[in-house]
């Protein structure tokens, strides 16, 4: 489970995420929605403890982000948007040490099974730094769910994948939730999100300003037979045109400048 409790991160006087709360539930995806500079990514570095709230709690698998990080970080599995990798290494190697360092029984048997899924196993003795960016991003996938996680945070899952791959990270995703994990990403794709997620968030100007399932977003929106990309855009204008309506947090930098 994923606990976020009035997270607040402030960069000096700008506000980049700005009281917001919301839980992932075991068994469920969450998909975190919004335009660039919404506070997406900022949210999720303050859940992977990549950055560490002004105020606010953030929690996995109940243990505080802050207070208990390295509990809170063994429980969790994180895919950047951009693979951080050692190039030197081969990706056997690589996912050696990752076993090792999440003491993982049976390592080199369950790196081979996921290596295998993600086509990779042939390419597991070269050097990461021969690797394609897809190549590198479906790595990072295997480094991440080694360990089972409680939680798996993922921030733009499609980036630099095949056809192939992508739909085979969507089944993970899934599949991954359905046996009682919680899930949650970012994505600009609405395509991903709505195939996958089993509730949406939507972020704009650093606050949730909807959430919901979609049956549930469409009876906000008013949108019946709306589709995801739809929906966003709706909700996102009505944000840029009636920040009142969510709270205005321009407001609330310019009090701080």
């Amino acid at each position: 489970m994923i606990e976020i409790d009035g997270l607040v991160k402030r960069y000096g006087a700008v506000l980049a995420v700005d009281g917001v709360t919301f839980t992932v539930e075991r068994g469920e995806v969450v998909a975190l929605l919004g335009p660039n500079g919404a506070g997406k990514s900022t949210t999720i570095k303050s859940v992977t403890g990549l950055v560490r709230p002004t105020s606010g709690r953030v929690r996995v698998d109940g243990h505080d982000v802050v207070r208990a990080g390295t509990r809170a970080k063994a429980s969790l599995g994180y895919v950047p948007d951009r693979p951080y990798l050692y190039p030197k290494l081969t990706g056997r190697e690589l996912l050696r040490f990752v076993g090792r360092l999440r003491s993982v029984r049976d390592a080199e048997r369950v790196a081979d099974t996921w290596l295998e899924t993600f086509g990779l196993l042939g390419a597991a003795n070269a050097l990461i730094e021969t690797y394609s960016h897809g190549m590198r991003q479906k790595l990072t996938f295997v480094a991440a769910l080694m360990h089972d996680p409680a939680a798996l945070v993922i921030d733009e899952p499609m980036v630099g994948l095949d056809p192939r791959a992508a739909r085979q990270v969507r089944a993970i995703m899934r599949d991954h939730a359905d046996r009682g994990r919680a899930v949650l990403l970012t994505t600009h794709s609405m395509e991903v999100a709505e195939a996958v997620a089993d509730r949406v968030l939507v972020m704009h100007a650093a606050r949730v300003v909807a959430s919901g399932t979609m049956a549930e977003l469409r009876r906000t929106t008013g949108q019946h037979d709306a589709d995801l990309e739809a929906i966003f855009l709706r909700l996102t204008d009505e944000a840029e045109r009636l920040p009142d309506a969510f709270g205005d947090p321009l407001r609330e930098r310019d009090a701080v400048s």
